[in-house]
């Protein structure tokens, strides 16, 4: 039932995730107790994993004990009374815009692969996409007179998204000069690897890496999803509207726009506080009173 309606990548969550229970139960989960789930959720605390793991399990039992109610072998959801931990919500970190150049011109190149590393830098950054609707796309996803690229997100929900002047070239460039070379195998995906097959994932992680150790950057800390984030900081703190960069990035709900805006607060308080001479002055005043009082 999941997998006609859910990513892939969801349902294989669930099944890990139930699976796991499973196994810690010695017994199918379908016949749990609610006090054997409240002594599972405790283990689950008590081995340190995150309140986001913690909840996620809890979801995919209550989702199996919904179905089997539907199906008439169970009466009751044991999970249902259960509470889900409070999820934590991270600040997304994001590279400077002057990081971000130095990213891009580490791409600079004229070979088949620097030309499409270039367009996939590009085209993470200047629109947004995450990285499984990047190896998604296929030629026909890219409007080039229009700069337009259609991505198909999570859910299997399709958007427009604008591409900037950039990242148009960067792909004119790969198409007409890059791509050719490594269309060995006449595929219908947009970018290839070096083989001539769909690139992957793991094959983006590794070019971000790569491109990162050239600009001096932390590579540990470079990943695709970094470049998403700093999309979305650097619209808003370029006066975008927050309904606008929701459509763009694809969210579901605008609440997890809004953690940008706060990226964006936090920011500018930085600099507010290293830049202004009345501020610096006050922080150069705490950091003394700080030494004395430790001395």
């Amino acid at each position: 039932m999941l997998a006609a309606q859910r990513a892939p990548r969801t349902v294989d969550a669930y099944r890990r995730d139930l699976t796991h229970f499973g196994r810690w139960l010695g017994a199918a989960p379908s016949r749990a107790t609610t006090d054997e789930l409240e002594r599972y959720v405790a283990q689950l605390r008590a081995d340190g994993l995150s309140n986001a793991t913690v909840a996620r399990r809890l979801a995919a039992l209550r989702s199996l004990y919904r179905h089997l109610m539907l199906l008439g072998t169970r009466d009751d959801n044991p999970a249902a009374e259960l509470a889900s931990p409070r999820r934590v919500r991270r600040l997304p970190r994001t590279l400077s815009p002057g990081e971000a150049e130095r990213l891009i011109d580490a791409a600079n190149g004229t070979t088949p692969r620097a030309l499409r590393d270039s367009a996939i830098v590009e085209l993470l950054y200047g629109a947004g996409l995450r990285v499984g609707e990047l190896v998604g796309l296929e030629r026909g996803s890219i409007d080039l007179d229009e700069r337009l690229v259609r991505a198909v997100g999570k859910g299997s929900k399709e958007r427009i998204v604008p591409v900037g002047r950039r990242a148009a070239e960067a792909l004119r460039r790969y198409l007409a000069r890059g791509r050719p070379h490594l269309d060995r195998r006449h595929r219908p995906e947009l970018f290839l690897n070096a083989k001539g097959g769909p690139l992957t994932r793991a094959g983006v992680f590794l070019i971000l890496r790569k491109l990162a150790g050239k600009a001096e950057l932390e590579p540990e800390r470079v990943h695709p999803h970094l470049l998403r984030h700093s999309f979305a900081t650097h619209l808003l703190e370029g006066g975008a509207d927050l309904r606008s960069v929701q459509e763009m990035l694809g969210h579901a709900d605008l609440a997890t726009t809004e953690l940008y805006t706060h990226v964006s607060d936090s920011r500018r308080r930085e600099l507010y506080f290293q830049a202004h001479p009345h501020a610096r002055r006050r922080l150069e005043e705490r950091r003394t009173a700080t030494k004395r009082e430790s001395e």
